[in-house]
């Protein structure tokens, strides 16, 4: 299969493009910059320059391709519904060129768009108050081509995707313990997260292009539930610092960022079972609390 990539050559990206061509299929990237390009090519991805805002070149991508896997995502987090607008004209951009073809699209989303404080499964409806909330109009967008011939389907990707390089979440909370002395969580830290190995993450696009029925939304969760103070444990173990149970206004001025604050008290499990019995997927790389401790979240030192 001939597939048009966006987001390839970011952090998760160039994951997926690597599996994709280990599994025979051809790539063509798009690139926004000569690095990117450069990465994509070093991948063995074909580069297409441009941008989300060059909505020719996504039309170009589409049509000349047998399927589509869309990973970016771009614009200022301090304007989300600029945000959100930049999300849904390139994802429907995409969807255009390939109504009435039957092929695979598959788009990104994440696990934070679920109801929060019980396991969400697949079949649910995201929240549209949740964290992730600027991501619901865009599955949308995706989905709603199911009905008009593209084989359309959404990817949650857990909020932790981890691996080499990870620059997300879990490393601000190692960056937050280095800096302050302690590895903090909040209350009782039994709040759960979803987490997902960058490489099994790679594996649930592929599968997804390959065969996820139109309509599908999928779950990228290796793991359902990791609790937070699991996390913060780890953490402190590693740093030989103490873990710590703040309150939600102490963490806030701990982490030094509201958003991550609010995303770090909230409890977001879900389930992947279904995902799992749709497509044959099987995680089979390393858990989170594993990557903490054999991975290279502590190789580098704090400046």
């Amino acid at each position: 299969m001939h597939v048009f990539v966006t987001g390839g050559s970011g952090l998760t990206g160039p994951a997926i493009v690597a599996e994709l061509v280990a599994a025979g299929h051809t790539v063509l990237g798009l690139a926004r910059s000569d690095d990117a390009a450069d990465r994509l090519e070093a991948l063995g991805a074909q580069p297409l320059r441009g941008s989300l805002e060059d909505l020719d070149r996504l039309r170009e991508g589409a049509r000349v391709a047998d399927g589509v896997i869309h990973m970016a995502f771009g614009g200022s987090f301090a304007d989300p519904e600029d945000l959100v607008r930049r999300d849904v004209t390139a994802i429907e951009t995409l969807g255009r060129a390939q109504a009435g073809s039957g092929k695979p699209f598959v788009s990104t989303s994440g696990t934070f768009v679920m109801p929060a404080g019980r396991v969400s499964t697949e079949t649910e409806a995201p929240d549209p108050e949740s964290l992730a909330s600027f991501r619901v109009p865009g599955e949308q967008a995706c989905l709603a081509f199911a009905g008009q011939g593209v084989r359309a389907s959404v990817v949650r990707l857990a909020p932790t995707v981890h691996g080499p390089g990870d620059y997300g979440f879990i490393p601000a909370l190692i960056a937050a313990a280095r800096r302050t002395g302690v590895s903090a969580y909040v209350g009782d830290g039994a709040n759960r997260w979803p987490a997902i190995h960058r490489f099994d993450a790679a594996s649930l696009f592929r599968l997804a292009l390959e065969k996820a029925p139109a309509g599908s939304a999928l779950h990228g969760a290796g793991e359902g539930a990791v609790t937070i103070k699991a996390i913060a444990a780890h953490i402190a173990r590693i740093l030989q610092v103490p873990a710590v149970s703040l309150t939600s206004e102490q963490f806030a001025g701990h982490i030094g960022d509201p958003f991550l604050a609010r995303c770090f008290a909230t409890d977001a499990p879900v389930s992947s079972d279904r995902t799992r019995a749709l497509l044959g997927w099987a995680p089979a790389h390393a858990t989170l609390l594993e990557d903490l401790e054999t991975g290279d979240y502590f190789a580098a030192q704090p400046a």
